[in-house]
């Protein structure tokens, strides 16, 4: 069985498409030989900057022969379906069978296909691959028709065994293929032949090239860290970088340098930023001061003076790229020295945060409002977290952040502190956006906490405030991101509070800048209503009992107008614009649960036991849902919980069937001086004692204890249904009995809505 060897040489391949395009090349090439008919024991792809290869072991040496028959038409069928069944097989009507179907006689096609060679199938899945090869970029060059991702120099095609090698012909575009390659650009590049991947590899290595990516980084780090801790420095890692820059060499050669003295009291996040963005330089880091002091570059060359000269023009142009970020550093703190760090923020108000919300200063003014709100309930002074929230963002305005935007946050951290903030507000610029993604930490200090909801609550009620929701799999303005980062900064801290209310105040919030932005505009053209509901909102936004009395109404999603004693709400506007932001409110609350449900998968609890919590009073408490939640999955985990289950199902059922036929509810009445059976008088017993603990319970918010107690109900449950028929004909013990049923429901009902249950 021969192993298959492909090389497509071209020039250099971006970086950041290399490991995608080694998937591809071998998905492609491997999908395609074994629907051809071909299998192949294991294959492995590789690349460098100038080369993608792939490497196939064990090959079949040509496919098997198909023979197929296929059922046509009947003899007396019209003559279009029989010359149909033609064209699908490609035969002749002579070239047909008549036989025997049951009902008549029928034409049937023998298709016989017979084997063909490895190297002729090998060649057009090559072509084919090559052709339609998902590059996100590629160019045309020359006359040719080919696209790649840059100009395509050879391939290198070669079937190899025991007996020898033998090139797979194949020609595309005037590209016909070898069993040749070369080696390195500058060190080797003499064209030399292989005759099998082992030869391939090794000759490559002689001719400095590393063709495995993997090996590439690991010698790249290997040495950098070595030369590091030579000069007393250590490497900061960065996973991202490495991959990139051994993406970027074929024969990777390790220097290193140090940066000036003037440029050491720049933030190390400065220097690691210009440094990798600029140049692709990793960070070294002095571990007994935590300066960034020296750099590591990777050359592609192995120069004879041992790279001085390389280091020479990387350190010129690194100072040039330093002394631009030490302008921008020193400009900055002379801003805030002079303005303060909230004047260098008032330039927000001519950033525009989204046309329909307002700017990003109008933004600010939402967020802190909100986190004022949010300060008690996470356990932080409110003016503190105010004045955290009015200067969270006003490092955009900086020079550093508008040279370096990933930055952002990180220089508000060192600018607050130069103004003099508390340590706590400093904190918050940068922890205020965080958690950015499932392996982000989650900031704990209260200030940051307060903030950090405020800021993910703004967005996402704004956003749906103007309608601007995900849909399917497009999010642009990171909704379920934001959405996901509160219900972690909730459950992290396990923070206690009800979410219903930070929404609506959010909401109108939102709804009164959409009002100030059009009041803003030369184009508005405002009906009376719209400006009194601007007024409306704005003394509902300032008045906590003008607030309650509409989150009360808002609360129950009942829109019936909730003006109270403001005579200047607008009779027709109010009641319709209530409705709305209702509906509003509702879909967002759903937002957050389906949120929560991702969350908690990942956690092992099911759907539907997050459904049967759900469906329980008090669900905008995230982590008291939570809580109820997980106490309910380990329940149902025990054999007494899957057995009380059905045993509630059981007895629901049969409630709800006889309250159809009825007409009537069964939910007071039972009674143990009716009970006929002991079974029954036992379970009257039983459910006096577990009603009698789970109240408490419940009250207590000790959901495990709550469970157990309904635990203890499984017995009786079994055992009443096992002696006696609910629906006997003594009417007065049948209803004595289904209104027993319906205490069973009741008091099951009370820790979870058990109809959720699948199962």
């Amino acid at each position: 069985m021969p192993d298959l060897l492909i090389e497509l040489f071209s020039e250099e391949i971006p970086a950041r498409m290399q490991a995608k395009a080694r998937t591809d090349l071998k998905t492609l090439v491997t999908d395609g030989l074994v629907a051809a008919g071909l299998t192949y024991a294991g294959a492995h792809a590789l690349s460098t900057p100038r080369r993608l290869v792939l490497a196939i072991d064990g090959l079949t040496a040509e496919s098997r022969a198909v023979r197929e028959e296929r059922k046509g038409p009947a003899t007396t069928a019209p003559e279009q379906a029989v010359q149909g069944f033609l064209r699908s097989t490609g035969l002749t009507l002579e070239q047909l069978e008549v036989r025997d179907a049951g009902k008549g006689q029928a034409y049937f096609a023998v298709i016989e296909k017979p084997g063909r060679k490895a190297a002729e199938i090998v060649a057009e899945v090559l072509e084919a691959t090559v052709r339609n090869f998902p590059w996100p970029k590629s160019m045309r060059w020359g006359t040719g028709a080919l696209r790649w991702v840059r100009p395509l120099q050879s391939i290198l095609c070669l079937l190899s065994d025991e007996s020898g090698a033998e090139v797979v012909p194949l020609d595309i575009d005037g590209i016909r293929s070898g069993n040749t390659t070369r080696g390195h650009r500058f060190l080797a590049p003499e064209a030399f032949s292989v005759s099998s991947f082992e030869d391939y590899a090794a000759k490559l290595k002689r001719a400095k090239v590393m063709l495995d990516p993997e090996e590439r980084a690991g010698h790249i780090w290997h040495d950098a860290t070595n030369a590091a801790f030579a000069a007393g420095l250590e490497v900061v890692e960065d996973r991202g970088l490495l991959t990139e820059v051994a993406g970027l060499v074929e024969w990777p050669v390790v220097l290193m340098g140090r940066i000036g003295e003037e440029f050491l009291g720049l933030p190390p996040e400065v220097l690691q930023t210009s440094m990798k963005e600029h140049q692709k330089f990793f960070s070294c880091r002095n571990p007994k001061t935590g300066r960034i002091e020296g750099f590591v570059t990777v050359a592609n060359n192995d120069p004879a003076d041992h790279g001085a000269t390389i280091l020479k023009g990387n350190q010129k142009v690194l100072s040039a790229r330093l002394s631009d970020a030490k302008f921008f550093w020193e400009n900055d703190l002379r801003t805030v020295r002079d303005v303060g760090f909230e004047g260098m923020a008032e330039g927000l108000a001519h950033v525009t945060f989204h046309n329909k919300l307002g700017s990003q200063k109008d933004r600010i003014g939402r967020i802190e409002a909100l986190a004022r709100e949010i300060a008690p309930l996470v356990g932080a002074k409110p003016d503190l977290a105010a004045e955290a929230a009015r200067v969270a963002k006003a490092d955009l305005q900086s020079a550093m952040v508008g040279e370096f935007p990933e930055l952002q946050g990180t220089m508000g951290v060192y600018y607050a502190k130069a103004a003099g903030l508390p340590e706590a507000v400093a904190d918050a610029c940068k922890a205020h956006y965080q958690p950015l993604g499932p392996s982000d930490a989650v900031p704990i200090e209260p200030v940051s906490v307060a903030v950090a909801l405020a800021d993910k609550i703004d967005t996402l009620t704004g956003f749906w405030a103007i309608d601007e929701k995900p849909t399917g799999s497009k999010d642009p303005f990171a909704l379920r991101r934001a959405a996901l980062g509160v219900i972690r900064l909730v459950l992290g801290n396990e923070l206690r509070f009800e979410l219903f209310p930070l929404l609506l105040r959010g909401v109108f919030a939102a709804e009164l800048s959409i009002q100030n932005v059009q009041l803003r505009s030369v184009e508005a053209r405002l009906t009376a209503s719209s400006r009194k509901i601007a007024e409306h909102l704005s003394r509902i936004s300032s008045d906590h009992d003008e607030f309650d009395e509409a989150l009360q109404v808002f609360a129950s999603l009942e829109a019936t107008g909730a003006k109270g004693n403001n005579e200047d709400a607008d009779e027709d506007f109010w009641p319709s614009f209530s409705s709305e932001v209702s509906r509003k409110l509702s879909d967002l609350l759903a937002f957050f649960h389906d949120r929560l449900k991702v969350h908690l998968r990942d956690e092992g609890i099911r759907h539907d036991v997050i459904d049967a919590c759900l469906a329980m009073p008090g669900n905008d408490d995230l982590t008291l849902l939570v809580k109820r939640a997980e106490a309910l999955s380990e329940f149902l985990k025990t054999d007494d919980g899957e057995n009380l289950i059905q045993g509630f199902k059981r007895a629901n059922n049969i409630l709800t069937q006889a309250e159809e036929k009825d007409g009537v509810e069964y939910s007071f009445g039972a009674d143990p001086k009716f009970a006929e059976d002991e079974t029954e008088r036992t379970l009257f017993a039983a459910l006096d004692k577990a009603e009698a603990a789970i109240a408490p319970a419940m009250e207590a918010e000790n959901f495990a204890a709550a469970m157990s107690a309904m635990a203890s109900l499984r017995a009786p449950i079994d055992a009443f249904f096992e002696a006696v028929q609910v629906n006997t004909d003594n009417q007065v013990v049948r209803r004595n009995r289904l209104n027993l049923l319906s205490r069973i429901r009741t008091i099951c009902l009370s820790v979870a809505d058990l109809t959720k249950l699948e199962g």
